[in-house]
């Protein structure tokens, strides 16, 4: 390699290597961990020396198996995470090459249920396009066990994958209406939104106040938000900023220009099937930063 187009190589590769992964560990601090060591392993071959014919292909190899490293022990810390866990927002700030694949935070928690090698396999081959061979080679597999292992992990993601995707200006009117009904707890407003078996997922680290585990049901969706009216609708005005979040409709809640919460809204056939409510401050830090806010609401 030549040592003059050492580094240009690199941040030709790096908003790639960092959509891999962010996708395969579910946090941007991560991901940008996982990319400096990628990083530092590439100068040390370039001291060495050492020829480099795909600067694309050495690079996802190095990023994929320091991804599969940390993945082992990322599940044991969600194994011990207080609550449930969230993967990290990216919202539209981020650049270009972070939306590229599309994927939405219902197939990021779909990939969650993936053991690391049928996540990586999937990533490779379905997201970035990559030849099964490739995928193989990088992941040290035959080409027939890696078949099978995207076959598995389709199959579990298959019902995560959004069906139609929505304009821009709907999901800013859906969110802008959800957010309003939710703080004033319209009730009848929320009934018309909500699907059947709405689902409510919220992820707060144990830092912040957040639900332990999900709730279920429109029932207890309708008392979840008059009862967070009664408690905190008088102290805690919040103002909206209307968003897409790892493609979904949603928004961020500010409260006196700090950012309280990101909200993500699935929605399926024109109701709101999940809600997917990110508290966790170390978590929002990107956020809060995009927002141009002084931080978050502890």
């Amino acid at each position: 390699m030549a040592s003059d187009t050492v580094p240009d190589r690199f941040e030709a590769q790096r908003p790639r290597l960092l959509r891999l992964a962010y996708r395969m560990l579910g946090g941007f601090a991560e991901a940008e961990d996982v990319v400096q060591d990628a990083w530092l392993r590439w100068t040390r071959v370039a001291e060495k020396g050492e020829p480099v014919d795909s600067a694309a292909a050495y690079l996802t190899r190095i990023v994929t198996r320091l991804c599969l490293d940390r993945a082992k022990s990322a599940q044991v810390r969600r194994e011990t995470y207080v609550g449930e866990w969230l993967p990290e927002p990216f919202v539209e700030a981020e650049p270009e090459a972070m939306r590229a694949d599309e994927l939405t935070l219902t197939l990021m928690l779909a990939l969650e249920r993936l053991s690391p090698l049928e996540r990586a396999a999937f990533l490779l081959h379905d997201i970035f396009d990559m030849p099964l061979a490739e995928v193989a080679d990088m992941l040290g597999r035959e080409p027939a066990a890696v078949r099978q292992l995207t076959a598995r992990a389709r199959r579990h993601v298959r019902d995560a994958r959004p069906r139609y995707p929505m304009e821009e200006t709907e999901a800013e009117r859906i969110a802008s209406a959800f957010f309003a009904a939710s703080q004033q707890g319209d009730t009848t407003a929320l009934r018309a939104m909500l699907a059947e078996n709405v689902a409510i997922h919220s992820d707060g680290g144990g830092k912040v106040i957040a639900f332990r585990n999900p709730i279920h049901g429109i029932e207890k969706a309708l008392r979840l938000f008059l009862g967070l009216k009664r408690k905190y609708g008088a102290s805690q005005p919040q103002t909206l900023h209307p968003m897409r979040i790892d493609r979904l409709a949603g928004f961020a809640s500010l409260v006196e220009g700090r950012l309280l919460q990101t909200t993500a809204l699935e929605i399926e056939d024109g109701r709101i099937a999940a809600i997917y409510i990110m508290r966790n401050p170390d978590k929002l830090a990107r956020v809060a930063a995009a927002l141009g806010a002084p931080g978050t609401v502890n």
